[in-house]
C-alpha cells in the first residue's frame, strides 16, 4: 500500500508559478513510476508529467517547457514546479504512484490539490 498526500495548490495569476508536492508513505525509489494528473471541471483527467524510478521524465505537450517534475528521495517526495501558468491550467492536480506487484501493477492516488489560475 502507498499513501500519497499532495499540497501546494492555490490561487495564482496568469504568468505566475506554483510548486506542488506529493509525499509518499514509502520509499519512492521502490515505486516504479510517479505521475501528476489534472482534471478541469467537466473534463476528463489527463496526464501532466511522469517520473520513473530510473529518473526518466515525460511531459504532456501542453506543459512542456513550463512544468518540471522532480523528486527528493530523502523526503519520499515528488514535486511539480509549474511556471508561466495559464488560466487553462486550472484544475485539481492529483499525484499517482504505480508499483509492481508480482506480474501486475498496483496504482494509488492522492486526494488532489486545487490549482486556480486567474486571467
Amino acid at each position: 500500500q502507498v499513501q500519497l498526500v499532495e499540497s501546494g495548490g492555490g490561487l495564482v495569476q496568469a504568468g505566475g508559478s506554483l510548486r506542488l508536492s506529493c509525499t509518499a508513505s514509502k520509499r519512492i525509489l521502490s515505486i516504479d513510476t510517479m505521475r501528476w494528473y489534472r482534471q478541469a471541471p467537466g473534463k476528463q483527467r489527463e496526464l501532466v508529467a511522469s517520473l520513473s524510478s530510473g529518473g526518466s521524465t515525460n511531459y504532456a505537450d501542453f506543459v512542456k517547457g513550463r512544468f518540471t517534475i522532480s523528486r527528493d528521495n530523502a523526503k519520499n517526495s515528488v514535486y511539480l514546479q509549474m511556471d508561466s501558468l495559464k488560466p487553462e491550467d486550472t484544475g485539481v492536480y492529483y499525484c499517482s504512484a504505480r508499483e509492481a506487484s508480482g506480474s501486475s501493477w498496483l496504482g494509488y492516488w492522492g486526494q488532489g490539490t486545487q490549482v486556480t489560475v486567474s486571467s
